[in-house]
């Protein structure tokens, strides 16, 4: 029998390649049918991959359309880092930098530069990634409902592409991290004002709301990135910017999952009756000992070295929640969110 579910898709730069493995060892289960993606940033690309591939060619059109577009990535010559990295062991000599320095490079120059200074020698190196994608196919109206968050700048709300409004800019606009990239400007439909975007991991990373439509089906099973817990306290500057990163961009899922603890609290002691509000099962893949591990700069050195242990991990993570939880799909939540909360 098939199960229904939905993805919820984090950024996290060339940790999304992780993203690309769950992905990757999903489509391998008949079994299950994604009827429902939100992401956001890398989530947000690897959802257009995955839902143009199916769009085209099914499941081994999305298995074709990820290697695709992380091929795309492991060749992105400019993000902010050399290409001589590939002949090393990049998550060494990452990790050594960060040991040896108290700054790592990008964030000095982070710090020192806007990506307005460039001029008009600015060019962001997603743009060429983002555009390889078929639009007549990841706008379609077949395959997975896709969700692409950003954070509008002015008014520093969500804002939710589908459908028609999915383009290069919505994708550049949710993976659009303000001290590397100059902000993307899209106009607003209801205004008409043009607004500009920032990455959506400030406000949806991602959102989960727009899985709670009908007909859309109950479970959502969301591939974690970013680490909900870091035993060691952080002491050097990168570590302690990297913490608060990390927590910035998982508050506003980690708000969603209380509401939605919350909701199945009434439901199960009677206070809400059944059918009033969706009974919303929650699912998580994750590697937090993995990405715990990871240097803070490997999310932005997309070398095919990375990407590949990522993806290898990703289907790793994603053949052991198969195995512990597939039973669980469209019956109950795997994910303990009580003890999560308590």
């Amino acid at each position: 029998m098939t199960v229904r579910i939905n993805l919820a898709l984090q950024g996290g730069g060339a940790h999304g390649a992780f993203t690309w493995g769950v992905l990757d060892r999903l489509l391998e289960d008949e079994g299950i049918e994604v009827a429902g993606i939100t992401g956001t940033s890398a989530g947000a690309l690897n959802g257009a991959a995955f839902k143009a591939g199916m769009v085209h060619g099914g499941r081994l059109g999305a298995k074709e359309a990820l290697d695709g577009l992380w091929r795309r990535m492991g060749a992105v010559g400019d993000m902010r880092f050399a290409r001589w990295l590939t002949r090393f062991d990049a998550v060494a000599w990452a990790g050594a930098w960060e040991a040896a320095m108290p700054f790592s490079p990008m964030e000095t120059l982070s710090q020192a530069i806007s990506p307005y200074h460039y001029g008009p020698f600015y060019q962001n190196p997603l743009r060429e990634v983002v555009e390889a994608f078929n639009y007549s196919e990841v706008c379609a109206n077949d395959g997975p409902e896709l969700f692409v968050c950003a954070t509008c700048v002015r008014t520093g709300k969500i804002r939710i592409f589908e459908g028609q409004e999915i383009s290069t800019d919505a994708i550049l606009a949710s993976a659009c991290l303000p001290d590397m990239f100059q902000a993307v400007e899209i106009e607003d439909p209801e205004t008409g004002r043009m607004e500009a975007y920032w990455d959506g991991g400030y406000t949806g990373n991602p959102a989960l709301f727009p899985l709670f439509r009908e007909p859309l089906p109950g479970d959502v099973v969301i591939v974690n990135i970013n680490p909900l817990e870091r035993e060691d306290i952080p002491r050097t500057p990168q570590q302690i910017r990297n913490r608060v990163n990390e927590i910035s961009f998982n508050s506003s899922l980690l708000r969603e999952l209380r509401a939605i603890s919350f909701v199945q609290r009434l439901l199960a002691d009677g206070t809400l009756q059944p059918g009033r509000m969706k009974q919303v099962r929650v699912h998580m893949i994750a590697d937090d000992a993995l990405m715990t591990q990871l240097s803070v700069t490997t999310k932005l050195i997309p070398v095919p070295q990375i990407l590949a242990r990522l993806k290898q991990a990703g289907r790793d993570a994603a053949e052991e929640f198969l195995a512990r939880d597939r039973e669980n799909l469209g019956v109950q939540s795997s994910a303990d969110l009580p003890a999560m909360f308590g």
